[in-house]
């Protein structure tokens, strides 16, 4: 089998964002397990608030066009969300809004895997659940792990890696459930 790809995406595009070296981190995970870890950066995709008028009069941009062919590419995906005020940040709503109405290969070819990271101890469980709730109806397959780091200001050490075991387990988990999934498929 050819070493898989993952595409690492955060539905951040701050650039001190904690999803953002949440994502990093999942790549060093990735990379250990055998795959290639590919950076999905949403500031390449710019897309406005989605609107029916909108598309109707300009069509689906072109933005989304190139960010499903990016994870068309891609054996799995890996989407770590914020958590804005108990909801997942509407940047990551609205790109998966406009994927949508694309088609929904995107959501049913790769694999995808979850996580958060939050600077509170629940590590954006309320996030969680609305996106995997969103990309299961869209068929998504994902893998039972997510990821939940939460006080986020202990989480990394200063390479970009876990810095606490358990939080590594968890994610070398979620990466051999990921792997699994995409090899039996």
């Amino acid at each position: 089998m050819p070493q898989p790809i993952i595409g690492l995406l955060s539905g951040s595009t701050r650039a001190a964002s904690m999803n953002r070296k949440l994502g990093a981190a999942m790549a060093h995970v990735f990379t250990e397990a055998g795959a290639k870890a590919q950076v999905v950066d949403l500031n390449d995709y710019d897309m406005p608030l989605y609107n029916g008028d909108y598309e109707d009069e300009h069509g689906v941009p072109e933005a989304t066009h190139r960010l499903i062919e990016t994870l068309l590419v891609c054996d799995g995906v890996f989407i770590a969300t914020p958590e804005y005020n108990g909801c997942m940040p509407p940047l990551l709503k609205n790109t998966i809004d406009w994927m949508s109405r694309v088609g929904l290969e995107q959501f049913s070819r790769p694999v995808y895997a979850i996580g958060a990271a939050s600077p509170g101890p629940l590590s954006g469980i309320m996030a969680l659940r609305q996106l995997h709730f969103i990309l299961a109806r869209l068929g998504a397959h994902i893998v039972p792990t997510q990821l939940g780091v939460g006080s986020y200001g202990q989480a990394f050490d200063t390479d970009g890696r876990f810095a606490d075991e358990s939080t590594a387990g968890r994610a070398t988990k979620l990466a051999t459930q990921m792997l699994t999934a995409i090899s039996r498929s």
